[in-house]
């Protein structure tokens, strides 16, 4: 700077600090050379405090000592001379001494020196290193901090998606089933008119809310797989056969083409598959008006779609490629990649009053995903229909390579149309709707039911005249595996008249 601050410290006195110009005579002498110099004892510099009496000043000697800050290290590069910078050390004899500097003095003064230096040095890499552990725990705590308050908001988002699981997709269910009963009984077109809204409100609700469970639980990772052995063929055929009854209403007619060389059995998360297929067929049949659908199912041997996509068969999986093609309303080609974002409907889709999320595809996605496949969308535009496609990596099961009778397991034929009337049924449930709306089902096929409230309750009324006893999973208390032990305790002599445990969810 322009000034040097200047700091005496002996011992019997106090400190004395003030500044003097840089630019002095005796400055600049001083920084010029390397060696200790002599200077007047009256040199601003020098002064200890006013001349008083009759003491002659002793002799003095001033030495620069070399500053080499930190901020002028660089990687691989030793800081220029220009940009050195100097402290200024002034050593004085006593007042009226008869003592002098000697030259071997003066090099002992010129050694202190540089050892003054290498100590300020070490103290400025040690203020400096302190300021960066102090920085880098503020950092830390910050982190810990940030940490423990993301670990608060993933506990808060799990017990509110556990409250919405339970407390809210009970009442809705409720709502939906009461409303289906409702729907059997003798209406005015108008109350007809009421309770279909209500259940159409009711079952897009419902949806969203399975929707948003399963976004929310892929997107933090707690969503795996659920691996088995199941039927593809039979898959599609049920996948058909739920959406047929909207189809057929709409005049949609829906073909199925399935490859001759696809596997019968596979290995793979049957739910989430049928999950996948039934929101895209779902979406054909409610994007068109009129035309037909079509839904191919393959065995795909390379895809060209994605360079950073590629199938590679082995003798133990496969992938299969599903082709869903509509001859609807279609899509603009700048609005297909908005069409897997969540919550997101193109303009051509919002306009159409087709009610949803905006979840389906983008939960589709991520399956897809999970499942190592990938999935896209193909128009030509509006009014020329689209075709929906994804692979997805499925196991193929050792029964593929058994005969279709031996794969199949025998179960006694159900008939279609069974009949319950006077069937007497015991519900178990702590939730006064869900017992109400179970009984209401039940009654509906023509069943007896008796509904209790309570595990104890249950093991009291139960008897060999009830042939099924529905049991509530969730109740309080002793686990409900050990309710159906004792209820087949109950009946250890009459094995034939032990009822048909079934657990509800």
């Amino acid at each position: 700077g322009l000034e040097l601050q200047l700091s005496y410290t002996l011992r019997h006195q106090h400190p004395v600090e003030y500044t003097v110009p840089i630019q002095l005579p005796v400055i600049n002498q001083v920084f010029g050379t390397s060696r200790a110099v002599k200077i007047s004892p009256n040199s601003p510099v020098a002064r200890l405090r006013p001349v008083s009496g009759k003491y002659m000043l002793g002799e003095v000697v001033a030495v620069r000592v070399p500053l080499l800050h930190l901020s002028n290290f660089q990687i691989n590069d030793w800081p220029e001379l220009s940009t050195k910078r100097y402290a200024l050390m002034v050593l004085m004899l006593p007042s009226d001494s008869a003592r002098q500097w000697h030259v071997h003095e003066l090099e002992l003064v010129e050694v202190v020196a540089d050892q003054v230096a290498v100590a300020l040095s070490h103290a400025a890499i040690l203020e400096e290193s302190m300021r960066a552990r102090d920085l880098l725990m503020e950092q830390n705590v910050a982190l810990d901090l940030a940490r423990r308050e993301a670990e608060t908001a993933i506990r808060a988002r799990n017990d509110f998606l556990a409250v919405m699981n339970h407390e809210m997709r009970t009442p809705m269910h409720a709502i939906i089933a009461l409303s289906s009963l409702l729907q059997e009984t003798e209406l005015t077109p108008e109350q007809r008119l009421m309770v279909e809204t209500i259940l159409k409100s009711s079952n897009l609700l419902a949806t969203l809310m399975n929707d948003v469970l399963d976004l929310s639980r892929l997107e933090d990772g707690s969503l795996q797989l659920e691996l088995g052995t199941f039927n593809l063929h039979t898959l599609f055929r049920e996948v058909l056969n739920l959406i047929k009854p909207i189809a057929v209403v709409k005049k949609l007619p829906i073909t199925l083409n399935l490859a001759p060389d696809l596997p019968e059995f596979v290995v793979g998360d049957e739910k989430r598959l049928m999950q996948i297929i039934l929101n895209i067929v779902g979406n054909a049949v409610k994007f068109s008006k009129q035309g037909s659908i079509s839904v191919t199912a393959l065995v795909t041997k390379s895809d060209t779609r994605a360079a950073d996509f590629f199938v590679v068969p082995t003798g133990s999986h496969f992938y299969l490629r599903v082709k869903v093609k509509d001859s609807g309303a279609g899509i603009n080609p700048q609005d297909i990649p908005k069409i897997f974002t969540k919550f997101a409907q193109t303009q051509s889709l919002a306009t159409r009053s087709s009610g949803g999320s905006g979840l389906g595809l983008a939960i589709s996605k991520r399956f897809v995903n999970l499942m190592e496949g990938n999935i896209w969308i193909e128009s030509d535009g509006l009014g020329k229909g689209c075709t929906a496609i994804f692979d997805v990596k499925l196991g193929i099961s050792e029964r593929s390579n058994e005969s279709k009778q031996s794969g199949i397991p025998k179960v006694p034929s159900i008939p279609r149309h069974s009949n319950f009337t006077g069937l007497k049924v015991l519900v178990m449930d702590e939730n006064g709707v869900s017992r109400m709306v179970t009984k209401g089902l039940l009654v509906h096929l023509g069943c007896e039911v008796t509904t209790v409230s309570s595990n104890e309750e249950c093991l009291r009324v139960v008897s060999h005249e009830h042939k099924v006893v529905f049991m509530d999973v969730c109740m309080p208390g002793v686990e409900n595996y050990q309710i159906a032990l004792r209820i087949h305790e109950k009946f250890t002599k009459q094995r034939h008249q032990r009822p048909l445990l079934v657990a509800l969810s």
